[in-house]
């Protein structure tokens, strides 16, 4: 394990070279403007590199003791000066050819960071608007899974109703320790939110990993309990229902919201406003 014991070129089972020899990944960082309208840092290729000329992301080979999310970010320092700060990364694409694999790590970034060729491998960083991505000379490989990738790049905020989830687990005697039932339900969500979450239903795109913004909503007796990494607590004052569906309206319009519970009027509530909805059993069936 040494940096740098990635870079080679690899076959993969459809005859294809590619640089990596563990695999690639590239950092797609995105962010929307007061319009909703996504803006992509896109990055120019030098015209010796592989496929030079064209238009692409940041990134390349993968070493071996790194994940996709380690080596995107790494990839963005070294080519694009873009660190990690001002970026929250929301999901990771899995482009399998056999043999092979790019990763597209993508991560909302808070605004137009500041972004310059920073090696040999750049030729130019912008910032582009989505419409415009099209029009440009695109590397084959980002050409190819842009029609997938571009509809994962609205962030995913997943709302949780935690009295309905746990009266759904209905483990023995949680309704003498509501607290208590909830502080181990949050800390069960905070472990699956470190890791990632590798099925969402709905309407997304199939990505190798989801990391949402996690919301939970607690009332009654649970209202004291506190958030944990990767869970922010939200204590009704008082209906639940009326928190959850406050925190629907909360999200910004370019954010998808998934609502985890199982009553019928609540889903129809915060159905009206735009959110989708699955039962407990998608949650309960992960932890």
């Amino acid at each position: 394990m040494a940096a740098g014991d990635g870079d080679g070129w690899a076959h993969c089972e459809r005859g294809h070279r590619h640089w990596g020899v563990h695999g690639a990944s590239g950092l797609l960082a995105v962010h929307h403007d007061a319009a909703g309208v996504p803006h992509v840092l896109m990055q120019k290729r030098s015209f010796w590199s592989h496929h030079g000329g064209t238009w692409g992301l940041p990134g390349g080979a993968r070493d071996s003791h790194e994940d996709s999310i380690t080596s995107a970010l790494r990839e963005a320092r070294e080519e694009a000066a873009l660190h990690g700060d001002g970026l929250r990364v929301q999901g990771v694409y899995l482009d399998d050819h056999g043999g092979w694999s790019f990763e597209t790590v993508i991560a909302e970034a808070e605004g137009l960071l500041h972004a310059a060729p920073a090696n040999r491998e750049s030729a130019d960083l912008r910032w582009l608007p989505l419409p415009e991505i099209e029009a440009r000379r695109l590397h084959p490989g980002f050409a190819e899974t842009w029609p997938v990738v571009s509809r994962a790049l609205r962030p995913l905020v997943i709302v949780l109703d935690a009295a309905n989830i746990i009266g759904a687990r209905a483990e023995h005697g949680w309704w003498k320790d509501r607290a208590g039932a909830t502080a181990k339900l949050i800390a069960e969500v905070s472990a699956l939110a470190g890791g990632g979450l590798r099925a969402v239903p709905g309407h997304l795109p199939a990505l190798a990993r989801w990391f949402p913004r996690i919301l939970m909503v607690v009332e009654g007796a649970a209202r004291e309990v506190a958030g944990v990494p990767g869970v922010t607590v939200l204590p009704a004052p008082g209906s639940g229902d009326d928190a959850i569906v406050r925190a629907v309206q909360d999200a910004r319009a370019w954010e998808h919201v998934l609502v985890v519970t199982a009553d019928r009027a609540l889903r129809e509530r915060v159905a009206e406003h735009g959110a989708e909805v699955t039962g407990p059993t998608w949650l309960l069936s992960q932890l």
